[in-house]
């Protein structure tokens, strides 16, 4: 996100939250998995939607990163029906202790995103380079 002008970076922020709508997180539930600063109001995830960027913050940058990358393994696994991912997400799962990954996900926080982001997509762990998103902005 460091190289983003600050259009990209209010768009990347519509998209994030669309992807966590289409996945089924509450406000609360994005309040967390994005680590946004403390004493964010749910109310205020609104202003996300509506031309506001994400904080420009080391931890908020990484967890959008592994959103994008869950959000780009799922495509893959499920190009011919995207409501698949959502399915998937909140199924329970054997690799997350019979917990749904999404459930793992918003108790277990950044954690629990890398072990998602994992599983759904093996070279992700392969490589440590951090992915091109740009398709995302389109």
């Amino acid at each position: 996100m460091q190289n983003l002008s600050q259009d990209e970076r209010i768009k990347l922020a519509r998209v994030v939250m669309n992807i966590l709508d289409s996945w089924g997180v509450s406000s609360e539930g994005k309040v967390y998995l994005l680590a946004l600063p403390e004493g964010t109001r749910t109310r205020n995830v609104q202003r996300f939607y509506n031309g506001t960027a994400l904080p420009d913050e080391p931890l908020v940058e990484e967890r959008v990163d592994h959103v994008l990358g869950i959000a780009k393994a799922l495509r893959t696994s499920y190009p011919a029906n995207p409501q698949m991912g959502r399915f998937w997400l909140n199924t329970a799962n054997r690799r997350f202790s019979d917990q749904t990954p999404l459930g793992h996900m918003l108790d277990e926080g950044l954690t629990a995103m890398r072990s998602v982001r994992v599983h759904l997509d093996c070279a992700y762990d392969w490589d440590t380079e951090q992915e091109d998103f740009s398709e995302f902005l389109k």
